[in-house]
Parts: structure tokens; sequence; C-alpha cells
């Protein structure tokens, strides 16, 4: 099966599955050996790896997905790439990101309806249905596309509108859809109904409360992921060790895993 083909079957589980996001290369064969069947990657973590902001266009279209590329072959597991907005405001952009994803041999994609603009954050409906309508004529049979809003990420606390704009995102061709922030498992609940059967993609789980795997699978969704928390994670784990060796303690750093033991990850 190609990696399209296997990500797809995740989704056509009654099981919801968890999809971890990477941000380099160990990180990948580390959630590869922990048992994730597939990977996204983050376009916080790379864009802050890479000392640049997120949801700027600071990391370029190609840059961008050869690094989900890279992670995708290092790893052996499909990989969804976070290509943000597409690379672009008009429909020919979020299609030739689409294209390019598939060229590079991308499980699926993500196409969001952020503009990359702090005074304007979000596109208009019209706007953001023709943008997801071109990436699914470029990516039918040959890349897993989600179709994305950020509402809630914007403080547009909207559910009727980002019900909206997910049921026109479906009918556009998206084959997953996924707002991240939903509040709560009512939210969740209501935008699985919505869209159904297309597979929902929720982050982590509701702001207000810790959902488990189960409760979500209950909940009808079919795929979890993090976004850039792993990578916090690690830059928690940074600071904190800095901070103990800043006061005196040089030996904070002992008890890390051994660089040998992530090598032997890498393929030969």
């Amino acid at each position: 099966m190609t990696p399209y083909e296997r990500f797809r079957a995740l989704h056509e589980r009654a099981q919801a599955f968890i999809m971890p996001n990477a941000w380099d290369g160990a990180s990948a064969v580390l959630l590869k050996r922990a048992g994730f069947e597939a990977l996204g990657s983050t376009s916080l973590g790379f864009a802050f790896s890479l000392g640049r902001q997120d949801g700027t266009h600071a990391v370029p279209r190609d840059q961008a997905v050869e690094h989900a590329a890279l992670l995708q072959r290092i790893s052996g597991l499909p990989v969804n790439g976070d290509l943000e907005d597409g690379f672009g405001a008009e429909p020919e952009d979020c299609a030739a990101t689409v294209r390019a994803a598939i060229a590079a041999g991308l499980a699926g994609l993500g196409i969001e309806d952020t503009t990359a603009d702090a005074a304007r954050p979000i596109h208009d409906f019209d706007a953001a249905v023709a943008r997801v309508r071109a990436a699914a004529t470029a990516a039918k049979g040959r890349i897993l596309l989600t179709g994305r809003t950020d509402n809630y990420l914007h403080d547009r606390t909207d559910l009727d509108d980002t019900i909206r704009r997910l049921s026109a995102f479906a009918e556009a061709g998206a084959d997953v859809l996924y707002a991240p922030g939903l509040p709560d498992m009512r939210s969740i609940v209501a935008v699985v109904r919505a869209v159904a059967p297309k597979p929902v993609n929720v982050l982590i789980g509701p702001e207000d409360a810790t959902a488990s795997l189960d409760e979500l699978s209950a909940a009808g969704v079919r795929r979890i992921s993090v976004g850039g928390a792993l990578y916090r994670v690690a830059m928690t784990a940074v600071h904190e060790v800095a901070t103990s060796m800043r006061a005196g303690n040089p030996g904070a750093v002992r008890g890390a895993i051994a660089g040998s033991e992530i090598a032997s990850l890498f393929p030969r």
C-alpha cells in the first residue's frame, strides 16, 4: 500500500487514532518507536526550530513540503503535512501546494482558512470554500486532504459559522474536517454530526476538560493530533534543565536519552 492508502485506511476504522506531530528526524523516529501509525508535521515546531515565526509564510512552501517528506522518509510512516494556508491567498496557490505535496509523496496535508494577515486572520466564507475546492480537485484520489477552519484559534468562537465552513469544505471535496480549539465535547459532537460520514480530526481534546481516546472515539472523532504541543513539551524540558544548570547544577543534563540510541533508529 502507498502512504496515502495506509493513511486513508486509518480514518476508516471505528476507533480513533492519535497522530502526533514531529518537528525533526529524531522526534519522528522516537514517535515511530512509541508505536504510532502516522505522523503529522507541525508548522510551529518547524518554524521555531529555524528561528522563524509560524503562520506568516516565513517558511516557504518548498521548504515546508520537503521537511514533511523528510519526516516520512525517516520514519517510514504516512505523514500529514501541516502546510498552513496553502502558501497564498488564491485557490491556485492551494492547488499548487497540493501538487507539491503529491510530488513529494506525502500521505496527506491540510489547508487552513487563515490568511497570514494578523489584521484579518480568516478568509471570508466564499474565498475559504473556493480555496478548499481547488485543493480538493488537485488532491482527488492521490493525497488525503484536510479542510480546516481556525475560527477558534482567532477568537471567532462561533460554532455555527465553524460548522458552516466545515460542512462547505466537506461538500467541496475535503476528505477530513478539522477545527482546532473546539471548547467542549458538545461542540465536537455537533461538528462530527454535521459533516458525517466524513472523518473529523480534533486537537488533543476539548479545552475545558481532558478527554481520553475512548471518549473522543465514542463522540465520533477519527483522528487526534497535538499540533506544536510535543515541541513545546521538549522546549519546556530544555528551559527547566537550563535553569537548573544556570543555578549551578551542570549535572542536570544527566539521564537524557543517549545519542547512539536515537541514531540507531535512523534508517541505514
